[in-house]
Parts: C-alpha cells; structure tokens; sequence
C-alpha cells in the first residue's frame, strides 16, 4: 500500500519561502510520476511541479525559477521549495504518485494519478 504524507505548510507574507516535504512508503520515485499539486476552492487540481523516473523535474509556467521539486531517495521524502511566494499561490497543496512512468510533467492531469496525501495549506498574503 503507498502512503504520502505532506507537511510544511503555513502562512507567510508575499516574498517569502516555504518547504514542503512529502514522505511516502510503499513506493520508490524511480518507480513512476511524482510530484506536486495544488486547488483552490471551486477550481480544478492543477500541477504545479513533478519528477519522473530518472529525476527529470518538470515545472508549471507560472511557478518556474520560483519552485524547485527535490527527493532524498534515503529518506523517502520528496520536497517543495517554494520562494518569492505570491498571494495567487495560496492553495492546498497535495503529494500524488503513479506507476505510470509516460507523459510525465507538470500538465499531466490530477486524474491520472492514483495515489495522494491529504494536502497541506499554503497561505501568501500580500
């Protein structure tokens, strides 16, 4: 059974960096799609950043040179680092993993994930 659990949320003022970690267990990264999503009330899940089998990361066009995804394969856990938050990034962040290794970046849609965390928030206020 794979188990994801996010932490590290919190609130924070515009400018200002947060960390997100997501720990697994029954599951290894180089095993399928991993990464990183996100929703705000009313909206759909989106990507925001995800890692594939070989470690290649993959980015969503408005978080890019702000975000850096990362894993430590020793401590089954896969982070968030988020700088220069914005107010626009405040959201339910979530951890999802798949076994399906194809088409792995940061459009790849929420459906076609079957594994998730119960999220953290994250909150940027201006």
């Amino acid at each position: 059974q794979v188990y994801l659990v996010e932490s590290g949320g919190g609130s924070v003022q515009a400018g200002e960096s947060l960390r997100l970690s997501c720990t697994y267990s029954g599951y290894t990264t180089s095993s399928g799609c991993t990464g990183w999503f996100r929703q705000t009330p009313g909206k759909e899940r989106e990507g925001v950043a995800v890692i594939d089998y070989n470690g290649v990361p993959s980015y969503a066009g408005d978080v890019k040179g702000r975000f850096v995804i990362s894993e430590d394969n020793a401590k089954n856990t896969l982070y968030l680092q988020m700088n220069n938050l914005r107010p626009e990034d405040t959201a339910m962040y979530y951890c999802a993993a798949d076994y399906t290794k194809w088409g792995c970046t940061a459009i790849r849609g929420a459906g076609s994930f079957v594994y998730w965390g119960r999220g953290t928030q994250v909150t940027a206020s201006s």
